[in-house]
């Protein structure tokens, strides 16, 4: 019985090796992310090279044009590859999520391992999502997301992050651009 435990669970780690988990705060606002590694579930795909994932956010009106802010819930899918050492490039499709608002943005992420020679590697990671009226449902008119960070990964595996985050949701019966949330957070990121 105690053999067919450890193998379970040896299998368990093995099946988990390249997912993440993300959790962002700054004095208003979480933020939660996961991510799995797709590859680690078919032998067919290469690893950290296609991921689904998942985010929440609980926005506070300090960061918001909105007086009544509700949450923000996203599912997305995101394929990437190493175009260079150290360089990753990637293309994502996202469903997002909040009161009377859907939309389906597109869009790119890059992340870059600085080359410094230090004990302590460091990451700069960019996004940018975009979803025009045709990809806007429910009382949506548009959807655009710019996210910029900086990660030192201070252990194996677990790293650090200071990031900025701007999120606007655009609703037809408005014709402006509101922001969801524009805001900086400092966060833990864990590959397991």
């Amino acid at each position: 019985m105690l053999k067919k435990f450890g193998l379970i669970a040896a299998s368990a780690v093995s099946v988990f090796a390249m997912h993440s988990a993300e959790i962002n705060v700054n004095n208003s606002d979480l933020e939660l992310g996961v991510k799995f590694d797709v590859g680690q579930f078919d032998d067919a795909v290469e690893p950290e090279t296609m991921f689904f994932g998942a985010k929440y956010i609980n926005a506070d009106e300090k960061h918001s044009d909105f007086s009544n802010i509700d949450d923000y819930q996203e599912l997305n899918f995101l394929m990437q590859r190493e175009v260079d050492s150290g360089f990753t490039l990637g293309l994502g499709v996202k469903l997002n999520h909040t009161k009377n608002f859907v939309s389906v943005p597109l869009g790119v992420e890059a992340s870059y391992k600085l080359p410094a020679n230090i004990q302590i590697p460091f990451y700069i990671n960019g996004s940018l999502y975009y979803a025009p009226e045709v990809l806007s449902y429910d009382n949506a008119d548009g959807f655009s997301e710019f996210r910029i960070s900086l990660d030192a990964e201070v252990i194996e595996n677990g790293r650090v992050t200071v990031g900025y985050r701007s999120l606007e949701t655009d609703y037809d019966n408005t014709r402006r651009h509101d922001k969801y949330n524009s805001s900086v957070y400092l966060g833990f990121k864990f590959a397991f």
